[in-house]
């Protein structure tokens, strides 16, 4: 059997805590930010936690 590959996709978008949460980045981050106020800004410069439902999934292409 070949050994299966990881999608680069997913790799790069999210990290294994040490706790096994998997850690996301937010959205609408890239450009245009000065319609948006400071506070959503502000609350998008920390980095999210994935819903546990969808952790089996991701840690799967992740692998």
């Amino acid at each position: 059997m070949p050994k299966m590959k990881s999608v680069k996709g997913a790799v790069k978008r999210f990290k294994v805590k040490k706790n096994g949460q998997v850690k996301r980045g937010t959205a609408f981050r890239s450009h245009i930010l000065t319609k948006q106020d400071a506070d959503t800004r502000r609350g998008q410069n920390t980095s999210k936690v994935i819903a546990k439902v969808d952790e089996k999934n991701i840690k799967g292409m992740i692998n």
